[in-house]
């Protein structure tokens, strides 16, 4: 996926938010987002991909600033959050008469907690809006892939699951729960080192999603979405050895639409902003679902 003028919209306001967290300097601040501004200059162009321009601005901030991880108070915040709603949402997936209907319902749980997001402007995201976005989940639904999903799963031996945001690896425990009773070997992946909001070794702990995985690995790298040419050989062997890839949120989405992929990909995302929504072919703020082939 290909940035839309919008795009940097987005970019700066989320950096003057991420710099606003990373420090309390006014010169540290400026300088952060002098320097990005400078990149934007030269990098944003129609060929750009969004989460490879997000990817060095946090690194602009953190070099910056000297604040490896200026979203650490409010990951740890949104983990806590999801914890005491998940066993409201697994009752929810737990109600599903038959295997598939339960792993659509975790699958629709899933992307809910993608809504757990913050900084993206025009994205609305508050804490006490999760359970009637739970509700809700299937009415707002906008591609819906979980069958052909559910039946490629069912054959597979081993997946990779790519978590996005804390806070939505909570929710994240509930479909691999589903793939591990459907028989498969479950692989989570998180962030190598903190970026944005993104779940780390530290949130698979904290969500006791390292309980639940058969194992979970790093990508080896900090950037937004999986830029194949930073992540480690650990990650590559296990990447290009799964039957199927289950990858959360939008800066997957935006990265992996611009491979030529081996292997089935699953996107399960919120639409969260219009360039999002306009690649997919939906409104904006819509639950995905989808299968690429």
């Amino acid at each position: 996926m290909k940035v839309e003028p919008e795009c940097v919209a987005c970019i700066i306001s989320r950096a003057a938010a991420e710099a606003a967290e990373a420090t309390t300097n006014p010169a540290l601040r400026f300088r952060a987002i002098a320097e990005l501004l400078r990149l934007l200059n030269k990098e944003f162009k129609p060929s750009a991909v969004p989460a490879d321009l997000g990817t060095k601005r946090d690194r602009i901030i953190r070099r910056i600033t000297g604040n490896n991880d200026p979203y650490k108070r409010g990951k740890r915040i949104s983990n806590e959050k999801a914890l005491k709603l998940l066993p409201y949402a697994r009752k929810l997936v737990e109600e599903g008469y038959a295997q598939q209907d339960r792993f659509k319902k975790a699958c629709l749980c899933a992307i809910v907690g993608n809504t757990m997001e913050f900084d993206i402007p025009g994205h609305k995201f508050t804490y006490n809006g999760l359970r009637k976005s739970f509700r809700d989940a299937g009415k707002d639904l906008a591609i819906n892939d979980t069958n052909d999903i559910y039946e490629l799963a069912r054959k597979a031996h081993a997946v990779l699951y790519l978590v996005d945001n804390a806070g939505e690896i909570v929710f994240d425990t509930l479909l691999v729960e589903q793939l591990k009773i459907m028989g498969l070997n479950a692989i989570v992946a998180v962030k190598g080192e903190p970026v944005i909001n993104d779940a780390t070794l530290e949130d698979a702990e904290a969500s006791g999603m390292s309980k639940i995985a058969d194992k979970v690995i790093t990508t080896g790298t900090d950037a937004v979405g999986l830029p194949l040419k930073e992540v480690s050989s650990e990650f590559l062997n296990v990447y290009n050895s799964v039957d199927m890839v289950f990858a959360k949120g939008m800066g997957y989405a935006e990265t992996l639409t611009e491979k030529k992929l081996k292997t089935p990909h699953v996107l399960l995302l919120r639409t969260k902003c219009n360039p999002v929504a306009n690649f997919l072919g939906v409104a904006r703020n819509k639950n995905v679902a989808k299968l690429i082939q």
